[in-house]
């Protein structure tokens, strides 16, 4: 399942929803340094979708604040 994440580094708390559109907002408190906002994310995912974080990839947007993430069940 291929999933579309909007990411939102240094929020003031940690939390994994959707919006009104379905969209999944992830809100994390890491920085979006060296990739520490990708790792928490595929954490906060893995934990959403009750998942190992083996079974999460980033595909494309390392870079950005729009993910897509693969999730292999």
């Amino acid at each position: 399942m291929k999933i579309l994440v909007i990411v939102h580094p240094n929020s003031k708390r940690e939390a994994v929803e959707k919006d009104l559109l379905e969209n999944l907002h992830v809100y994390l408190n890491q920085p979006p340094l060296e990739g520490r906002a990708n790792r928490a994310a595929i954490l906060a995912l893995a934990d959403y979708f009750k998942t190992n974080k083996s079974n999460i990839r980033l595909l494309s947007g390392a870079k950005s604040k729009y993910k897509l993430f693969e999730i292999i069940e």
